[in-house]
């Protein structure tokens, strides 16, 4: 073990992050993971032997699967939003050069029964079929409303307060109907449940800004993904902390974390302690610092075919809103395939996600699998949502959230952000970052 003593401790997607930045900051990082490869839940499982065996399934994958080494299958469904955070933390770590990306072919919503392609250009959108020629006038204002829109400039409010008005009187004000109303909050300001109807509409405005924004960086779909599977981001920033003198240790088993005088002093693995100023980890290394919120239930589909109505695209995602399966948040379904170098040649594997409501989570589901037969395996997941109680302004042990239900990586990054605020005590700054980066590598 180092003899001096690390800053941090870090063990599994948000700790890398947090170990890659921290690490450019300057921070001696010892990051430990009792797992064999980096990322804990947001790693991507290979062979496919191992997936088999993680689920616990019996026997081995079928031939028709196809080699078990060309299956790089994520745990956890996400994409990145192409202007979202989790991209600029890449571009500015320049851990984009370890990857490569692909944009992801389209979005869709299901409406009735039947899913459709959320428009992605303004041609798209009037010859769809989501809504009617005067819905679509009355949605062609509200967006251009939106791409107006700049908190900082009251010129643009056109009489709404974006502290105090409610989402619900900005839907009123531009008379959008009940169908374009759920499109618009589920699949472009891509919340889960309809409590945002009811807060200011600030947040809301900016998210569909968000997905405006991204999509126009190009054109098919907001939605990047990484090829050979999520699991390069965590090993990408990993790379970032080692370049930076981070320390990286796997398939440590973490026995205990050391607290004296109420604040963490080290962790002890295999009979040795390591100390440490500060510990970030995640919520399964500390149960009795986290509680329970609820359950997301995660379905991974190995598919021989692409999705019917989505013109055979080779990914995409698909959005069922809550309100058209008499629920309280949405069923997502993310889709990626042998093209993106995470399945075997004319293979698709289709992730549904939701928040669990029911005793009986499967049956929640049923719509999504629906629109996926025929299905040729399920690995089914129900994972507790676990968030901490303890945020470590005392103890100086950082827990970050599991995650939840959304496809993207937005709600990470902002529990990223808010991790790094209160270990640091002051906000996280993008261009801060760049600039600390440069003064070590210079200038491009």
């Amino acid at each position: 073990m180092p003899n001096q003593e690390p800053d941090f401790e870090i063990t599994s997607l948000g700790e890398c992050i947090l170990s890659g930045i921290m690490s450019v900051n300057g921070k001696k990082v010892l990051h430990m993971d009792r797992n064999p490869y980096y990322g804990g839940e947001s790693a991507s499982i290979t062979p496919l032997e191992d997936l088999y065996k993680r689920f616990k399934l019996p026997g081995t994958p079928p031939a028709s699967m196809g080699r078990g080494r060309d299956w790089n299958v994520d745990l956890i469904p996400k994409f990145l939003m192409a202007n979202g955070q989790l991209v600029k933390m890449l571009l500015y770590t320049e851990v984009t050069r370890y990857l490569d990306f692909k944009v992801i072919e389209g979005s869709f919503v299901y409406k009735g029964g039947k899913i459709y392609k959320v428009p992605s250009t303004e041609a798209e959108a009037l010859a769809s079929s989501l809504m009617g020629l005067f819905e679509k006038r009355r949605f062609r204002k509200f967006l251009v409303y939106v791409a107006n829109f700049d908190e900082k400039d009251t010129r643009t409010f056109e009489g709404i307060d974006p502290k105090k008005t409610t989402m619900r009187d900005v839907y009123k004000k531009f008379d959008l109907g009940q169908d374009v109303i759920d499109f618009t909050g589920h699949a472009l300001a891509l919340y889960r449940t309809d409590d945002y109807l009811d807060q200011p509409c600030c947040e809301t405005i900016n998210r569909i800004k968000l997905y405006s924004e991204s999509l126009a960086r190009y054109g098919k779909s907001p939605y990047l993904y990484p090829l050979y599977g999520l699991g390069e981001l965590p090993q990408g920033f990993a790379r970032l902390s080692a370049i930076y003198g981070g320390t990286y240790m796997l398939n440590k088993p973490i026995e205990e974390i050391i607290v004296q005088n109420g604040k963490v002093i080290g962790v002890k693995s295999e009979g040795e302690i390591a100390r440490c100023k500060q510990l970030i980890c995640d919520p399964s290394y500390v149960k009795d610092r986290v509680e329970k919120v609820g359950q997301v239930i995660r379905v991974i589909c190995v598919l021989s075919h692409p999705i019917k109505n989505t013109n055979d695209a080779n990914s995409c995602q698909i959005i069922i809103p809550q309100n058209q399966v008499n629920r309280k948040s949405d069923i997502y379904v993310c889709m990626i395939s042998s093209a993106h170098n995470v399945a075997a040649q004319g293979k698709y594997i289709a992730i549904v996600s939701t928040t669990v409501e029911t005793k009986e989570p499967e049956k929640e589901i049923r719509p999504a699998l629906e629109l996926l037969e025929p299905i040729e395996q399920k690995f089914v997941s129900i994972s507790d949502l676990l968030v901490p109680t303890d945020l470590g302004t005392e103890s100086q042990i950082f827990i970050s959230r599991a995650y939840d239900a959304t496809t993207h990586f937005e709600t990470t990054c902002d529990d990223i952000k808010d991790i790094y605020k209160r270990m640091t005590g002051s906000e996280f700054d993008f261009e801060e970052m760049k600039r600390k980066k440069n003064d070590i590598y210079g200038e491009d």
